[in-house]
């Protein structure tokens, strides 16, 4: 009955009960033990558990090709720092719901396969990692299951290997239909044969352009191009290093990140995990889309690669995630306070609401050339009361059939879009940005795409 009158006095008052959404699953394979940046992104990770059903912790090859001058798995620093993340989860749940317990992650922390490439996949080859990975795609899940590449995909080869050779085409196919990957950098030079051997694999590959400087993949975004103060030791020390706990303490100060020359904060994995972090701008379904793991656009039915974007003069892959740094630093920022500080201390993440939608799948309406579309985001709240801005804009590489919109009152609450009546059938694509003014701001959204139809 308390329940029922609450949810009554929350609707009375214009505030939308939003309907349980279920999280995404997520499996990661790290090469941590190289450049400390995977312990980076680990640590990173870790504050946003309550997001994902973290299913897997693979430590595959340490390092990248080369690097180092023996050949190892370092699973032990995963429990490193799931140990620290323990200390503070305590202090975590005090902020929001669904952090798994310290057990509950050191149970799918595995080790791969200490050697990579081709010629370590095949019979007699399999790994502890490589059995988890078909365990967990086997799981009677309607969910997709996210697989994050931070090194090398020799382990995750292995598992489709072993599929095949066990059930055949056919038992491969039903296997791989429930899997998205994100690759950063394809690290052990075998994608193109993974593609050619099990074919309709659904694949991020985050990496430069054959014949381009490396830099330039859109993964590099997370700390190349844009305020790159936001990734300063500075800033590292002030919001994640000192005074924010045993977690944070973790975090690696040096790694190499020319030409960023910080030296700092590199993190070159976050936005393979990123990507599926369901905050109402991402969309897994959608590579095209574009969210804080950056923007891709099909090569084939199924595999991706890099797009570009254009802001403040500069159209590059790297914008895709640059674009999107002060609001991920700053949500970064106020996790870390969530490990030492009270709820009543620490900043929490606007609620956005539009048209009465409370969700972070997208509002989707359609509307005709010459039509007025209003949007109304006027019961969005904050949980700590905090004032509330508001930023509507097209997103024009994602909008068909537009590049600009007659868009007014763009600053407010509530807005309105103008469809000329010469308008080109399309999607077109307004993201909403809500910000708080708590310290660190804060900010959330809520996409709407408008199906035009003459």
């Amino acid at each position: 009955m308390k329940r029922f009158l609450l949810i009554t006095l929350l609707c009375l008052c214009g505030w939308t009960v939003p309907a349980a959404e279920a999280k995404p699953r997520l499996l990661v394979l790290t090469d941590i033990g190289g450049d400390p940046d995977d312990q980076q992104s680990m640590i990173r990770l870790l504050l946003y558990a309550n997001e994902f059903e973290i299913e897997g912790l693979i430590a595959s090859a340490s390092g990248t090709p080369g690097e180092l001058k023996e050949k190892v798995t370092k699973p032990e620093l995963i429990r490193q720092i799931i140990t620290a993340y323990g200390e503070v989860r305590p202090n975590l749940v005090k902020h929001a719901k669904g952090y798994p317990t310290t057990e509950q992650l050191l149970a799918v922390v595995k080790a791969g396969n200490p050697n990579r490439g081709r010629e370590a996949v095949g019979e007699g080859l399999d790994t502890e990692g490589s059995r988890w990975i078909i365990s967990q795609g086997d799981k009677n899940d309607s969910r997709p299951l996210n697989i994050s590449i931070w090194g090398g995909q020799t382990d995750f080869a292995q598992a489709l290997w072993r599929v095949r050779k066990d059930r055949g085409a056919a038992g491969l196919k039903s296997f791989i239909s429930k899997l998205r990957i994100y690759d950063i950098n394809d690290q052990d030079k075998i994608v193109e044969w993974i593609w050619a051997e099990f074919p309709g694999l659904w694949y991020i590959l985050a990496s430069a352009s054959k014949g381009q400087d490396k830099r330039t993949g859109a993964y590099r975004g997370v700390y190349l191009g844009g305020d790159e103060s936001l990734t300063s030791p500075e800033w590292i020390i002030q919001h994640v290093k000192e005074n924010h706990g045993p977690l944070g303490a973790l975090y690696p100060m040096k790694t190499y990140t020319a030409p960023n020359p910080h030296k700092t904060m590199k993190e070159g994995d976050t936005p393979s995990w990123f990507y599926f972090l369901a905050n109402g701008l991402n969309e897994a379904a959608h590579p095209e889309w574009g969210g804080w793991g950056g923007r891709f656009l099909a090569e084939t039915n199924s595999i991706y690669r890099d797009a570009t974007d254009s802001l403040n003069g500069i159209t590059e892959p790297r914008v895709t995630v640059w674009r999107w740094r002060p609001a991920f630093q700053n949500d970064f920022a106020a996790r870390m306070d969530w490990c030492v500080k009270d709820f009543t201390e620490a900043n929490h993440a606007p609620l956005v609401t539009v048209n009465g939608k409370a969700s972070f799948e997208p509002l989707r309406l359609i509307a005709k050339p010459g039509s007025t579309i209003k949007l109304d985001a006027s019961t969005s709240s904050d949980p700590d009361k905090n004032t509330l801005s508001f930023k509507w804009w097209l997103y024009p590489e994602v909008s068909q059939g537009a590049t600009t919109a007659n868009l007014e009152g763009t600053q407010t609450a509530n807005c309105t879009l103008q469809i000329t009546k010469n308008a080109l059938a399309g999607e077109w694509h307004i993201i909403l940005e809500v910000t708080d003014n708590g310290t660190p701001a804060l900010t959330s959204y809520h996409r709407v795409i408008i199906t035009i139809k003459p």
